[in-house]
């Protein structure tokens, strides 16, 4: 991508997306204007039982069907999809204004992926904070997490193999192959994500859980345990 006069590389969005009938109309609303823009949307449903991929096929430039799991959906999506630069979305996710001029910044300095920074909507008092620590820890280490917004040019993405296939901290593992080939552009402008997650199984309870899942996973736990404990 370019801010300058030349043409702008595509971006493609993808949401995978499973049982989202709620969410997925205004998340598709809200990428109008991207789409105007030149973005192409893929929605990837993952087996839904309810009306999500009927619902997403007005506002979306494809639908398509993969099996459930989020990186398995990705992957499906980003095959699909028209653009030389990937977004992943989350269904519960919005992107800021000015998201493709943002990407466009960034990748014209040289970065090659990156992630937005989050703010976490809902009723909770400690969701400011938990999107501070999120966004901080994102800073230092590089890793970013699905509720960011992850972008990175196809290229890199096919280059690393996409997403790992596995039921679990897919957006980590995603992260640290990128990293081997520079560091994320680490964009300040905030995407916001539905705190419904956190809500649903208790503030401090998911907290600990996923804290306790990262740590687990650094020291080596297969994601296909891990999985077992996620909600």
């Amino acid at each position: 991508m370019t801010s300058t006069g030349s043409p702008r590389t595509a971006l493609s969005i993808v949401i995978p997306a499973l049982n989202e009938a709620e969410y997925i109309v205004p998340a598709l609303q809200a990428l109008a204007t991207l789409r105007t823009q030149g973005s192409d949307v893929t929605v990837v449903d993952g087996g839904s039982n309810d009306a999500t991929a009927q619902r997403a096929a007005a506002l979306a430039d494809r639908v398509i069907a993969a099996p459930r799991g989020r990186a398995c959906q990705m992957n499906a999506g980003a095959a699909a999809a028209a653009g030389d630069v990937l977004l992943f979305l989350h269904a519960d996710t919005t992107l800021p204004a000015g998201a493709m001029q943002a990407i466009e910044r960034a990748l014209a300095r040289g970065a090659h992926w990156g992630r937005f920074d989050v703010r976490i909507e809902g009723r909770s008092a400690m969701f400011p904070l938990i999107a501070t620590l999120m966004n901080a820890r994102s800073r230092r280490s590089g890793i970013a997490t699905g509720d960011q917004a992850i972008f990175v040019s196809r290229a890199l993405f096919d280059q690393v193999g996409g997403f790992p296939e596995q039921p679990l901290m897919e957006d980590i593992e995603l992260s640290r192959r990128l990293l081997k080939h520079g560091p994320p552009a680490c964009l300040r402008e905030r995407v916001v994500t539905s705190g419904r997650r956190w809500e649903r199984h208790g503030v401090w309870r998911t907290i600990w859980l996923m804290w306790g899942l990262r740590l687990r996973y650094w020291l080596g736990a297969p994601a296909d345990e891990l999985a077992k404990a996620y909600p």
